[in-house]
């Protein structure tokens, strides 16, 4: 059968050595051209598509209306932070997803278990901490490095409370060794220093 003519002519030692070879040529061009690819200097840099945008407290403070609603951290098993910067227990979260701030114990931008190196014990104060206005010019010292170095999830946060979402969870200098973190005690940072045990902030 004529099948079986080709099958006997396939196993010949040349042709398979033939395909082995050209197999492996194509592999290494391949990975020769990709590598060129990943070593290029025409790296082409990543620009925010649309403008940051800041808060003010007088901002924050008006969105107190039942009406409104607000953005909040989510995850959280107790504690609850709100885009105003209140943190709260969860069960204090409104239908609008604000904190409730007419309750005793609720505070705005609060920095406890934040040490004065900017990093701190638990995430969402370390969110609240960050949304203070006056924390606004090391955070455009952030955006602006992060710009710098193609960083794309700082280029594509669109505002105060995005910003400090992200700066909070994924922080490089809060690691050592890309295994274990530098202070486990105040490993959420949302400033530019790496972690060290210091007093806590003044809030």
């Amino acid at each position: 059968m004529w099948y079986a003519a080709i099958i006997r002519f396939l196993r010949r030692r040349i042709i398979l050595g033939l395909i082995l070879t050209l197999s492996l040529c194509y592999c290494i061009i391949s990975y020769v051209g990709k590598s060129e690819f990943m070593d290029s200097d025409d790296v082409v840099p990543i620009r925010r598509t649309q403008p940051f945008i800041w808060r003010t407290l007088q901002q924050h403070n008006a969105t107190n209306d039942i009406d409104d609603t607000c953005r909040n951290s989510v995850q959280g098993k107790a504690l609850i932070v709100d885009d105003r910067g209140f943190v709260c227990p969860r069960s204090e979260i409104l239908t609008n997803g604000c904190c409730n701030s007419e309750i005793q114990n609720i505070f705005q931008y609060t920095c406890e278990t934040c040490n004065i190196n900017q990093c701190c014990a638990i995430y969402e104060y370390c969110i609240s901490c960050c949304l203070h206005p006056d924390k606004k010019d090391v955070l455009e010292t952030i955006l602006k490095k992060a710009t710098e170095q193609n960083n794309v999830l700082f280029a594509s946060v669109s505002d105060h409370f995005e910003l400090c979402l992200a700066k909070c969870r994924t922080n490089s200098q809060s690691v050592q060794h890309e295994n274990s973190y530098k202070d486990p005690k105040a490993k959420h940072c949302y400033g530019e220093t790496a972690p060290t045990t210091n007093s806590i902030e003044e809030v």
